[in-house]
């Protein structure tokens, strides 16, 4: 094979198409130029975010009866709420929060301490999807939450039309 600014001649076929022809030949086309695939930008956005938005990056599912009660998924975790540990090496540990660490993306949770050599113990940070809500720590504000949510989900708030109303509309015609 030839050289061609140092690839061989059939490597050049491959390397002339543009980055947009490749993204569409895959099918992964990005939809929104305002919002960046980029790695590097997505981690800076992480890192460097307020706690505002701390606030919803650091939310936990819901356990199975809870979402059955309340028809939501998940939640942004609270100090007070009941939740297990589901994933790592604390696997099935169950307990309360302590607090929510938003600096460090951690939840503290009582009984899930670390005994140092001093005999003084010092709290594991557990990331919150890592952990399942088992007893929601409920208030007025919170449970307002909750319904927005699920006000948020149901087909009459997004103006959508069940199949009903489609038939009613047909037949109209």
């Amino acid at each position: 094979t030839r050289l061609l600014f140092g690839r061989s001649a059939l490597e050049s076929d491959s390397a002339s198409s543009t980055p947009i022809d490749r993204q569409t030949e895959l099918g992964t086309m990005k939809r929104n130029p305002n919002v960046s695939s980029s790695r590097r930008k997505n981690r800076k956005r992480h890192f460097t975010a307020p706690s505002s938005a701390r606030r919803m990056i650091m939310s936990a599912h819901l356990s199975k009866e809870l979402r059955e009660k309340h028809n939501i998924r998940s939640l942004p975790i609270r100090k007070g709420d009941e939740v297990q540990v589901i994933t790592g090496s604390y696997k099935e540990r169950e307990g309360k929060v302590t607090s929510v660490y938003r600096k460090k993306f951690v939840v503290h949770i009582e009984r899930l301490q670390f005994e140092k050599k001093d005999g003084s113990s010092v709290p594991i940070g557990v990331h919150p999807s890592n952990v399942q809500i088992t007893k929601l720590s409920l208030s007025k504000d919170r449970q307002a939450l909750i319904d927005r949510k699920v006000a948020g989900y149901s087909a009459d708030a997004k103006g959508k039309h069940s199949g009903a109303s489609v038939d009613a509309m047909n037949t109209q015609d």
